[in-house]
């Protein structure tokens, strides 16, 4: 896919990134969890008031991955307060890359990715990083390709399981040690 726009998204998009989040969610996780905990944390997670209330947050940017006019993956990081777990001023946390199914291994999700590193370099962030569904191989797998290495674990909870998260981080170089 070589006509893949990132952009910014804004409080006019709550809609379009609620749909976005739901269905590439789903995608990603529905064949691993039970129809009532992915319906809790598709409800939950992605209202439109917590949608709304992210949106509106400093510290929380979201991207979309559009093709076509057509929203294909989006991009969620954090920085400061925002960050689920960190929360190290000098560092920048990828939350959310999803992209749609159908567009897997069309470099969508790299495309996010660079994005994030390039907002991370903006931002003088030391360290880049993010939590990985241990059972989510695909995406540990680009993770270690793009540098990420396992730095600890935590629990996710998705409806009434508990899950664990690989938590991966890459260091970044200041421009002047390049």
């Amino acid at each position: 896919m070589d006509n893949i726009e990132i952009r910014r998204a804004t409080l006019n998009d709550v809609d379009r990134l609620q749909k976005i989040s739901r269905q590439t969610f789903y995608e990603a996780f529905s064949a691993g969890n039970s129809e009532k905990n992915m319906k809790r944390y598709l409800d939950a997670g992605f209202s439109t008031e917590k949608l709304t209330s992210e949106l509106n947050n400093k510290d929380s940017v979201f991207y979309f991955a559009v093709s076509d006019k057509n929203i294909i993956g989006y991009l969620k990081l954090n920085t400061g307060r925002s960050q689920t777990e960190l929360q190290d001023d000098k560092a920048l946390e990828i939350e959310r890359i999803y992209v749609l199914q159908a567009c897997h291994g069309k470099k969508v999700g790299q495309a996010l990715y660079e994005k994030a590193m390039q907002v991370a370099k903006q931002k003088n962030a030391h360290c880049v990083w993010l939590g990985v569904w241990e059972e989510n191989p695909r995406a540990i797998h680009f993770y270690r390709k793009n540098g990420f290495v396992e730095f600890d674990r935590h629990i996710f909870k998705l409806g009434d399981e508990e899950q664990t998260d690989i938590m991966m981080k890459k260091e970044i170089k200041p421009d002047h040690e390049l």
